[in-house]
């Protein structure tokens, strides 16, 4: 308690100063804390991705197209045991700002493939006999406040109408739950049977497959099987873990992971030195005291652990008051409006934000302490 007591006599002294360095890691803390949401938002469907799926799309490109007729070759290949597909929709739900993923699918082979997307036996029953049935997450239900039973048109930008310039029109039949906390809920998703007979164009054609194999060790020798099914055709395959597929589509935007990486680095860079800056200038005003405390009884021990103890007092004051505040902000939910259903501060980035702000304190008075412990006393007399 002696050592807390001085150390809070010691940042007291330049008050300015010390309120000026805490607030300087209290912004980066807080900038942390939002870089780390941002990279969660980017990267959790890749931490989800299921083990036993694989994604299978076209060769050269993902906008690229593969023939329906896929899936039944698909589904002879050893180690395969059910293949299904999906199409990305795009369109616009009253704002071109709404944006949330619209996908036609088989509801019964895609709620069997995706078993972590829960409907009541009710609303499974009603999308199979709706032709515009549509199902859709609940965080998305609860964003733009609809119920079963809802209209929901959509104006296409990719997809347009086989009779007409209007609006796609979906019948709201069922609000999925998510069966872990993390399941994505943001998401729609309607029957392929209307979107095949109702589009213009690309008919006999669907984006990518979902592939489910029976033994997760095997996924690189049964994705190879896939591609060489289909080599030398028009539509070559690509056939990759879910995983990588879900890195994939998120990369299409940049490697967030790097970006936010370089910038957090820059940024603690950056706090180390005013960090060091003050605690060296610190010890430099404070010699003669030191060297009153050495003579009083202080060991060379104690005095460093005086220094290094308002070092990582600074930075960890700071650092949890940042911390906290992102912390806070972050649990009102995601800042795009539905873009990154993801955006949370995950208890590991919490504890590696208070591990952050320790080895910040450490590393930014190490070498002040150092000076302290060789400080001789005669030396400090005499400054």
């Amino acid at each position: 308690m002696k050592y807390l007591g001085l150390i809070w006599s010691n940042l007291k002294r330049k008050k300015l100063r010390t309120v000026l360095t805490v607030l300087s890691i209290f912004v980066a803390f807080v900038l942390f804390g939002y870089m780390a949401a941002l990279r969660m938002a980017f990267s959790q469907g890749v931490e989800l991705a299921g083990l036993d799926r694989l994604v299978v799309r076209h060769k050269v490109s993902i906008i690229q197209l593969l023939p329906e007729a896929y899936e039944e070759r698909m589904e002879r290949i050893e180690g395969v045991e059910d293949a299904t597909f999906a199409t990305w929709f795009g369109g616009t739900y009253q704002d071109p700002r709404n944006f949330f993923a619209k996908m036609p699918v088989k509801p019964e082979e895609f709620l069997a493939m995706f078993p972590e997307y829960v409907l009541t036996d009710e609303e499974r029953a009603a999308w199979g006999e709706t032709r515009t049935g549509a199902v859709v997450g609940r965080a998305l239900a609860d964003r733009f406040g609809w119920q079963i039973g809802d209209r929901i048109p959509i104006e296409p930008d990719i997809w347009r109408l086989k009779d007409g310039e209007g609006a796609w029109e979906f019948d709201i039949v069922g609000i999925y739950e998510g069966a872990e906390k993390n399941t994505d809920t943001t998401q729609m998703f309607f029957r392929h049977d209307y979107f095949h007979e109702s589009r213009r164009y690309g008919t006999g054609s669907v984006g990518w497959y979902w592939v489910q194999i029976a033994e997760p060790e095997r996924a690189a020798e049964i994705a190879q099987l896939v591609d060489e099914e289909f080599a030398n055709s028009p539509a070559e395959t690509k056939t990759e873990p879910e995983g990588a597929f879900a890195q994939g589509f998120a990369n299409q935007a940049g490697n967030v992971g790097a970006i936010i990486t370089a910038i957090l680095a820059a940024v603690f860079f950056t706090i180390l030195l005013v960090a060091g800056n003050t605690m060296a200038q610190a010890v430099r005003e404070r010699t003669e005291e030191l060297g009153t405390l050495k003579a009083l009884g202080f060991t060379h021990r104690g005095v460093s652990m005086l220094v290094l103890g308002e070092s990582l007092l600074i930075t960890l004051l700071g650092g949890l008051l940042g911390l906290g505040l992102a912390w806070f902000l972050i649990s009102k939910g995601d800042p795009s409006g539905g873009m990154l259903p993801f955006f949370y501060f995950s208890p590991k980035d919490r504890l590696l934000g208070v591990v952050v702000a320790l080895l910040l304190g450490v590393i930014a008075g190490t070498w002040p302490a150092w000076q302290a412990q060789r400080l001789r006393i005669a030396d400090a007399m005499r400054r």
